[in-house]
């Protein structure tokens, strides 16, 4: 197959950022389809203007200059969203393909997405990551009335022209139906793991000497309001004296520096809280492999728990027991696998939890097997790519072409 690859965020391991884009399209290359993405290189300063073009393991990337990042105004974002899906509609549009897959968020991939495969007259699979727009909604970064009814009906409109959506959660495929797309078109396929580079002697992490020896507790991701890292500041607060373990932070985002200002106010930063910044995907492993135990955080909102965190699934190939600050699916099959525990709300409460748990060799022994067996049986993405290949396989068969009417 020919297949044209839309990701406005699409890394590398080389890069700072989830890599789901880029392992599942160098396994379709491997397996002898032709691949090209079309990205966003986000970087300022970075290359001035106009398309340019690179081989990454097969991939052929087509990188378009728009500068992005979480530290940006939620209207700098939209523009940015904006100025990809203009520019994509064209360049997609142009490049042969037998299959148009595009993943959101945005949505506004959904408007270059739907060209293209008019254009093409070939199908279009839509890849839905996250509950947007409910998530920017539920945290007050989508205010507009005009704005939300104007997401609400980008959302329909990707779905209506999908052949077939690939959600990545239960829960995702749930807002789905209840849209009225046909459950026979829905495959579920999660954020995965690289499991090949948790062994590998070659990657290397350069420690911060003020951790050495030091228990490490790590978490990695987007620093932003729905993440709710601060909660790891109070933790830090509280155990500072009663314990060498240290939390570090890996990752940026709009709320970094506020984090940042609350762990000084609090005497705990560089002290046994620390902010490392972004590091690029291939350093992340080393880290947790030296860590003994990983935490996510999400904020308190049931809605929010619906997604796939990419985080957990680098946690769980590190072989390393998650605190899931969280109670969604992923915390779920987390927990019931014994590959980690639920940390609660209450600071005082967790901060018992955490510490009973990495103070018991047994408890992180098992598991962090556990967590390994998760990786190894639910999270590979030499798995996954296999049922991805099979759904575009299944829409580019397809003829006529699906058409969803959709509802609203």
């Amino acid at each position: 197959m020919r297949i044209t690859y839309l990701h406005q965020y699409f890394r590398t391991p080389a890069m700072a950022g989830g890599t789901r884009s880029y392992e599942l399209a160098r396994r379709l290359v491997a397996r002898g389809h032709e691949v090209n993405m079309v990205t966003t290189d986000r970087r300022r300063g970075g290359r001035a203007r106009g398309w340019y073009e690179t081989d990454e393991d097969g991939i052929k990337v087509h990188w378009l200059p728009v500068e992005y990042s979480n530290r940006m105004s939620y209207p700098k974002r939209i523009r940015a969203f904006f100025d990809f899906a203009i520019h994509a509609s064209s360049k997609a549009a142009s490049i042969p393909a037998d299959v148009v897959f595009a993943t959101s968020t945005p949505l506004t991939i959904a408007i270059p997405a739907v060209h293209a495969a008019k254009r093409q007259r070939v199908p279009l699979v839509f890849e839905v990551r996250d509950l947007w727009p409910e998530a920017p909604i539920i945290v007050g970064a989508l205010k507009n009335p005009a704005l939300i009814y104007a997401a609400r009906k980008l959302e329909r409109y990707a779905y209506k022209h999908s052949a077939r959506i690939v959600a990545l959660s239960p829960q995702i495929e749930a807002g789905l139906l209840a849209c009225g797309y046909p459950q026979d078109r829905i495959a579920i396929i999660p954020n995965g793991a690289e499991l090949s580079d948790t062994d590998d002697p070659g990657l290397s992490f350069p420690m911060p000497p003020a951790l050495d020896g030091r228990p490490l507790v790590t978490y990695v991701g987007t620093i932003g309001l729905v993440n709710e890292v601060d909660r790891l500041v109070e933790l830090a607060a509280r155990m500072r004296g009663a314990s060498d373990l240290a939390f570090v932070v890996v990752g940026d985002g709009r709320e970094a520096d506020r984090v940042r200002a609350l762990a000084r106010d609090m005497n705990v930063l560089d002290f046994n809280f620390f902010m490392l910044g972004e590091l690029p995907k291939n350093a992340i492993q080393p880290l947790l492999r030296r860590s003994v135990a990983a935490v996510v955080t999400v904020a308190e909102h049931w809605r929010l728990y619906g997604g796939a965190l990419n985080k957990v699934a680098d946690y769980l190939a590190a072989g390393k027991p998650v605190f899931c600050a969280f109670e969604g699916w992923q915390s779920s099959l987390v927990c019931d696998a014994g590959a980690g525990v639920y940390l609660p709300r209450d600071p005082e409460e967790a901060s018992t939890t955490l510490l009973t748990h990495v103070r018991d060799p047994q408890w992180l022994a098992r598991a962090g097997e556990a967590a390994k067996g998760l990786a190894v049986t639910r999270f590979n993405y030499d798995v996954l790519a296999s049922d991805f290949e099979k759904v575009l396989k299944a829409a580019v068969e397809e003829r006529p072409r699906h058409r969803f009417a959709g509802q609203g």
